[in-house]
């Protein structure tokens, strides 16, 4: 009989079920109640009149576990010097969307080889969450595939749906079942109503396709998940984070019946993808803040050892370590300077 199907499919690789990943490497009981805790925190800040400030800050990616881990040392300490004012979540970014070809992040390709290991991928990243948690460090996360949230998910403090993904049907049923506050961004053209609709459909009770915990085909049915808002990241027309644009996103979401609460990536098209440019967006943002704005809860800044990126693929053994290989980051010293003007910044909130 002719084939017609898998006709170009090379080969199925078999991976582990999400059950017994969770069980060779579980969540510890300290674990699960930090992670619970973050989770509670963070839709305080998003949804309350909670005066901390959420800063997602770290690497645009994780390739590196020995300067993740360094990174995440730091930060860990950094954190509770200003956990009165800002609560800081560290990016564990493993999957990275694409525009055409590229490494597509530390668990499709853990080995950058491209050797596409996909069940190292899986166990790598579940054990890095684990240490940041450790450090009494909250996670945040891009969620690009739909099966990988059963993989890691339950180690999320706060999860986001990318700007390519917004508009995904795919995207917006899975996150109607995340058990974390999530942010969907603006399209990339800069559209701000794709957000606005992916919040509103996956607060939504939602009956989709996926897999359950013992890796089966399954119908998922949800409830719908009420803690998901708005990143403004610019797009095609430029950067977003300006007053009119912060006020044309308060008006679109009162005209929609969602709360006015706005995340801003200082990434992105909001720097004209110049990293070195994110305090600048940072600063502006604090000056809004400190005249008065109450709607900017957050930033997001995509932040590194040492600044820039360097080009990949390379010989793994030449990468400089603590330095990007997907989007040019902002160094360790400028992130610290900016976290404690930011901390010292919002002191008149709580005076």
């Amino acid at each position: 009989m002719q084939k017609t199907s898998d006709i170009n499919v090379v080969e199925t690789r078999r991976l582990p079920t999400p059950a017994s990943l969770l069980a060779d490497l579980p969540k510890t009981e300290a674990q699960a109640e930090f992670v619970t805790r973050s989770r509670r925190e963070i839709h305080r800040l998003i949804f309350t009149d909670d005066k901390r400030f959420l800063l997602i800050v770290g690497p645009c990616s994780i390739h590196d576990l020995e300067a993740g881990r360094d990174y995440a040392r730091r930060l860990a300490q950094l954190s509770r010097e200003v956990a009165d004012r800002v609560m800081v979540v560290m990016r564990v970014y493993f999957e990275k969307p694409r525009t055409t070809v590229g490494w597509k992040g530390l668990i499709m390709d853990p080995n950058l080889d491209g050797s596409n290991d996909i069940a190292a991928g899986l166990r790598i990243a579940r054990s890095f969450l684990r240490d940041v948690l450790d450090l009494g460090l909250p996670t945040a996360t891009e969620f690009l595939d739909p099966i990988t949230p059963q993989y890691l998910a339950d180690l999320v403090c706060w999860g986001a749906i990318g700007a390519r993904t917004t508009e995904s049907q795919t995207h917006r049923q899975m996150a109607s079942g995340l058990s974390m506050p999530l942010g969907f961004k603006n399209s990339t053209d800069g559209s701000l109503q794709a957000a606005i609709n992916a919040i509103k459909a996956a607060a939504q009770p939602q009956t989709f396709l996926g897999i359950s915990i013992e890796g089966a085909a399954s119908a998922i049915v949800t409830r719908g998940n009420p803690d998901c808002h708005v990143v403004l990241r610019g797009g095609a027309s430029g950067p977003n984070y300006a007053p009119v644009h912060i006020a044309r996103t308060e008006e679109l979401l009162a005209k929609a019946g969602l709360p006015k609460s706005i995340l801003v990536d200082c990434s992105h098209d909001n720097s004209a993808k110049q990293p070195e440019r994110q305090p600048e967006v940072l600063r502006a943002l604090l000056e809004q803040i400190t005249t008065g704005n109450r709607s900017i809860m957050g930033a997001m800044l995509e932040s590194n050892l040492s600044a820039g990126n360097q080009p990949f693929p390379q010989p793994r053994e030449a990468l400089r370590y603590g330095v990007s290989i997907t989007d040019g980051c902002i160094d360790w010293a400028t992130t610290e300077q900016l976290i404690r003007t930011l901390h010292t910044t919002l002191a008149p909130r709580f005076a």
